[in-house]
């Protein structure tokens, strides 16, 4: 349309500077008018044609792009209608969906109604079962619940004032142990410092042979050999069907050493009858005396005591072959000297004079066989008689509570002779009631159903329990604990206490594949 009201603008145009020109020109020339009128009819009649060549051009143009236009717009149309078809098809597809899982939630709880329903059964009768037994049960015990939960309260109340009571008692001893706390870190220094051995003695010996020929040898012609080695040494000689070895028994063992060394030096000599047997034993007993005068004087080195009276140091060397409850009594001595020693350095006290008293206090059991009185007042005279310091003589008369410690020293070497004696393995009878309590322990423990290991540990003062997962609960542990408590305070005697340690472990498996 914008190309037709050009074209008629530009014949219009065309027109009226036609009709100027005319004008114009009429004025110049009147004799040109003519022809003018004919060329502005040609002119017009061009100007007409070629106004049409262009409305049709135009026309041409507009439904040409009237045309692209419409097939444009109908693309359009049909990429609308197909993604709205699209999302029309979605929209179904998952209403159908909601439809689906609506319909399976609606069974879903259909499903959960029906074991609501059956739970609320199944609770109904458990607790027509429950009021049953109970019945039951009150009909067996005689007893009423109120009546039994009152019993339940009443011991449960008895064993809290009994557990009140322990931990009362624990609450006592534990500001005591707070009162003595510094003299116990003394004397678990002293011992934790103190590396002397133990030797624990048989009333036995054993003298191996080079062959069973050798046993005869030793008998003798009517037994005239043997004989003559039990009169001069004191022991039994037991030749039994032992092969290679004859058993020396006494409950001296200075003499079993005398013997034991007689009979080796004659099983190396080869000669052996009576003269030469009493030659060896005589020979034996000096070499034995020598032995004893050695120890005594190592006893001194190893202690760092000096200035004894040698007669007091032979004493002390024969120690070496004095036992008591199996303990050595000379490695018991040195022991005892070296702990009261320690403890006395920590104390401020005189250690030489807390060594030289401990390493004396037994020195009477080196003659209590021999002289009459006990092993302390033989200690006492042999000290007084031998000019030895008084608080020595008075740790002696003192160190198992005889008479009142009036010393430092004293009550040193009482705590070092029970430390050196008490301890589990210094002596036999005291390891084998160590042995038997922790035998005990376990014991008890095991008997308690659920219990799969017990563990006596700690030298018996705490007990470790495994029980089996399945059978003992976290809840029946406590209960486990505290019957295994009770019993083993009922049934066992004990320094100190003794801690229960219940131990419950749960195993979760899987694999990977």
């Amino acid at each position: 349309m914008e190309i037709v009201i050009y074209v008629v603008a530009a014949l219009a145009s065309i027109a009226i500077g036609a009709f100027i020109g005319i004008l114009w020109r009429k004025k110049i020339a009147e004799a040109k008018i003519g022809s003018a009128e004919e060329e502005a009819v040609k002119i017009v009649e061009d100007a007409r044609k070629e106004a049409e060549r262009l409305k049709k051009e135009a026309l041409v143009e507009s439904k040409e792009e009237i045309l692209r236009n419409k097939a444009e717009a109908d693309r359009e149309v049909k990429e609308r209608r197909a993604e709205v078809f699209k999302l029309e098809k979605r929209a179904i597809q998952k209403e159908e969906n909601l439809d689906r899982k609506m319909e399976n939630l609606e069974k879903k709880e259909e499903a959960l109604a029906e074991k609501i329903r059956k739970n609320q059964e199944i609770e109904e009768e458990l607790v027509a079962i429950r009021e049953k037994q109970l019945k039951t049960l009150e009909e067996y015990a005689g007893l009423t619940a109120e009546e039994a939960k009152a019993k339940l309260v009443e011991q449960i109340e008895s064993d809290a004032k009994h557990e009140a009571a322990v931990r009362l008692a624990d609450i006592e001893q534990n500001l005591k142990d707070d009162a003595e706390e510094k003299a116990r870190n003394i004397i678990s220094l002293a011992v934790q410092r103190c590396a002397s051995n133990q030797i624990s003695e048989v009333a036995v010996s054993v003298v191996p042979l080079p062959n069973d020929d050798m046993k005869g040898r030793i008998i003798g012609r009517e037994g005239r050999n043997i004989r003559t080695i039990e009169t001069l040494t004191g022991v039994d000689l037991i030749i039994d069907d032992t092969p290679e070895a004859i058993t020396l028994s006494s409950f001296d063992p200075m003499r079993r050493e005398v013997a034991r060394m007689s009979i080796e030096k004659l099983i190396a000599d080869g000669r052996i009858h009576p003269a030469r047997i009493e030659e060896i034993v005589e020979k034996s007993k000096k070499e034995v005396e020598a032995i004893i005068k050695k120890e005594g004087e190592n006893a001194l080195i190893e202690t760092g005591v000096h200035g004894i009276n040698g007669e007091l140091v032979r004493l002390l060397g024969r120690l070496k072959y004095r036992t008591s409850y199996g303990q050595n009594v000379l490695m018991h001595s040195i022991e005892v000297a070296h702990i009261a020693g320690m403890m006395a350095d920590e104390l401020g006290v005189d250690a030489n004079l807390a060594r030289r008293a401990g390493l004396l206090h037994d020195i009477g059991k080196a003659l209590n066989h021999e002289v009459e009185g006990s092993h302390i007042q033989i200690g006492v005279d042999l000290a007084k008689k031998y000019r030895e310091n008084k608080d020595v003589i008075h740790a002696i008369e003192a160190h198992h509570g005889d008479v009142e410690a009036q010393t430092i020293v004293a009550v040193l070497v009482q705590a070092a002779d029970a430390l050196s004696a008490a301890r589990p393995g210094a002596r036999r009878e005291n390891l084998e009631n160590y042995i038997k309590r922790l035998e005990k322990l376990e014991e008890i423990a095991t008997s308690f159903e659920g219990v799969e290991k017990s563990f006596a540990i700690q030298a018996g003062r705490e007990l470790r329990l495994m029980v089996k997962p399945e059978i003992v609960n976290d809840e029946n542990m406590i209960l486990i604990a505290r019957d295994i408590v009770k019993r083993i305070e009922n049934e066992l005697e004990y320094p100190g206490q003794i801690k229960v340690n219940v131990i419950r472990e749960s195993r979760t498996v899987e694999y990977a594949k």
